[in-house]
This record gives structure tokens, sequence and C-alpha cells, in this order.
């Protein structure tokens, strides 16, 4: 942690740079992927402070959208799109996924009860014709086309599609090699970025 701290003392002292910042906020992009501290938006993207929107949950999961009960992860798309205006969003499941490992394998989650009630509730279960293969690789990226489906349900998203005002990406980050696939519709295949 010490390092960490050390870093963030010395950060607060660069003001000068992030002054411009207090304006507000612009992203043209939502970046929603997972939790994992190996996958790491800004590094991947090269972004700098403002310019990614980042929604990160546990296997990157965009939940089915249901306006009765609303969950922080549709606030946090509704606002990207109808409020910051982003024109993509970016799906980004990554290599040896431990969410989407557990789903394709079927591990006994019972000793954490809200990690097993969320995969449950919000991921279905991924193609993958190798459980066994630690980079989970075909089940990831399966699982990313599904949360870009999802998204098609958002109100907001369907109506700014119809209106070819945002564009949708599914990404697949390898974590053991640092490279980035995207999904192609006309092959129906994740390609080198």
């Amino acid at each position: 942690m010490q390092p960490l701290i050390d870093n963030a003392r010395k950060f607060g002292q660069r003001s000068e740079e992030f002054a411009g910042l207090a304006a507000g906020q612009s992203p043209e992009v939502l970046f929603i992927t997972c939790s994992d501290s190996r996958v790491v938006p800004a590094l991947i993207t090269g972004a700098r402070p403002g310019q990614l929107f980042e929604l990160r949950t546990a296997g990157n999961i965009v939940p089915p959208y249901a306006s009765a009960t609303p969950t922080g992860e549709a606030a946090t798309i509704e606002y990207a799109v109808e409020v910051l205006g982003v024109k993509d969003i970016v799906v980004c499941g990554h290599s040896h996924c431990g969410a989407v490992g557990a789903v394709v394998r079927g591990d006994d989650l019972d000793a954490v009860p809200a990690v097993r009630d969320w995969l449950a509730h919000a991921a279905d279960h991924p193609k993958c014709s190798d459980p066994s293969d630690p980079t989970v690789a075909e089940a990831v990226q399966n699982h990313v086309l599904t949360q870009l489906q999802r998204l098609r349900s958002y109100p907001c998203i369907e109506k700014r599609l119809a209106e070819d005002r945002i564009r949708l990406r599914g990404w697949y980050y390898e974590v053991h090699t640092g490279a980035v696939r995207e999904h192609r519709a006309e092959t129906d295949s994740f390609e080198t970025l």
C-alpha cells in the first residue's frame, strides 16, 4: 500500500495539469469492463483524465434493463448516454476472467453469496467448448456479445442506435499479452485492432 500512498502524494502536487478538469467532463466513450485489477482502461487505451467514462462490474456485466428497479449500472449507462452524450460504448471482456470462468465451470459460489447472486441474476451461461481453458477466451467473447445485446434493450441506447448517434463495440483484452481484439460483425469474430 505504501507505494500507492507515495504516488498519491506526488500526484496531488501536479494540480496545474488538472485544473481544466474542474470545468466539467465531456468523454466521448463509455468503457464498460470488469473490476479485475489487471484490466486498466486508461492503460489499455492511453486515455487521459476526462476521456473515458468508466463502468466496472464483476464480469463486465450489464444487467437487463428494468425501469421499476433501476441499478447503479443502469444509472451510469443512462447518465453517460443522456447527459454526457457519449458516442461510443465499449464492452471490454478479458482473458482469465474469474467471473466468466466461474459461470462456465459451474463453480460453487456459496461462500460468496453476493457474487453468486450477481452472476446468477445478470449472466447468461456463455457458450464455451473448452471450460478447462484458463483464458476462457471463447466464453468471454460470447459473454461480451451478450452484454452488447443487453445494452441494445436500454431505451436511451435503442433510441440513439435508431438515430445512428451511438456505436457499440465489443473488445477482448488478453491480460497475458496486452493484445486487444474487437468484434467484427462482418466476420463474426474478434480481430486485432
